[in-house]
């Protein structure tokens, strides 16, 4: 049976941890990936005591629904590549924490965003600070058996598989790998989505489901809130490759619903259109 979650973020953002939980069941999915992003709310959850994180623990165990995998956006806003010390080593204290605390809620994948900067001009220096920065954050996440996964993003710097692949040639270790994206895969013009999930399976532990407007010479593509089914990316023939490269990891449904008044509708919309491509692709989903 295909392991499938949905984002935090497509559910509800002013409601309790239990109350999520219990949603994601009732939706039907298996886990949930939690946002950590680069706002200050989201951050804080990186100092939560170890009696929230306790009773966090005790709610996951209650309903049966896990935490499988943490989305570390937070490194938007202070990035490994940036020119200033001082957000490098902001850097350095986020990425920390989140292994804390992937450790704590026996979390296996922390999500990390593929950008050296996001608000600061790129430069060989930026790129050379990320890898110095993920280089240590792989050495730290791997005492604690915490998996750092990059995700294929909607920035040229880390676009693609074979980008990443680059980086993990310099990290030799099996705690760096890469989180694809189907809809940033399939985005950009220079890429093959299906031979890049050839060139990276050994590599991959999870797939990001969602649409996407591709990028052109006059439009610079449109990353997120595309509805499914209306963007470029071929989600039967991709699933359709994963399944014969015999790809058995998770998939994630990556959705921005939780400001929606019906945000149950929008959810049950995306699975009314993906799950019959799980199965025409041969994968088992209930």
């Amino acid at each position: 049976m295909a392991q499938i979650g949905i984002y935090e973020k497509a559910l509800p953002k002013d409601i309790s941890w239990k109350e999520r939980f219990l949603i994601v069941k009732e939706l039907g999915f298996d886990f949930i990936e939690m946002s950590i992003d680069e706002t200050d709310e989201r951050l804080a959850r990186l100092d939560w005591s170890d009696e929230q994180i306790a009773e966090l623990r005790d709610e996951m165990f209650e309903t049966g629904i896990r935490i499988n995998s943490i989305c570390l956006s937070g490194h938007r806003r202070f990035p490994f590549g940036s020119s200033d010390p001082e957000k490098q080593e902001i850097a350095k204290k986020i990425m920390d924490k989140a292994i804390q605390l992937a450790h704590k809620l026996s979390i296996k994948v922390i999500q990390v965003a593929g950008y050296d900067v996001y608000y600061e001009k790129k430069s060989m220096s930026s790129r050379e600070y990320f890898i110095e920065g993920l280089k240590e954050s792989v050495k730290e996440a791997s005492k604690y058996g915490v998996i750092l996964s990059i995700e294929i993003m909607d920035d040229p710097f880390m676009n693609s598989i074979s980008k990443f692949l680059e980086i993990k040639d310099q990290i030799h270790s099996p705690y760096l790998q890469v989180y694809p994206d189907l809809g940033n895969l399939s985005a950009w013009p220079e890429n093959d989505p299906a031979r890049e999930l050839e060139k990276g399976i050994d590599c991959i532990t999870s797939i990001h489901l969602k649409d996407t407007y591709p990028v052109t010479e006059d439009f610079s593509g449109q990353f997120r809130d595309v509805p499914f089914g209306s963007g470029c990316v071929d989600f039967l023939g991709l699933l359709k490759n994963l399944k014969r490269l015999d790809y058995d990891g998770t998939f994630l449904i990556e959705m921005w619903s939780e400001k929606s008044q019906d945000f149950q509708t929008e959810i049950q919309k995306a699975k009314k259109y993906l799950y019959p491509k799980f199965k025409e692709a041969g994968y088992d989903v209930a």
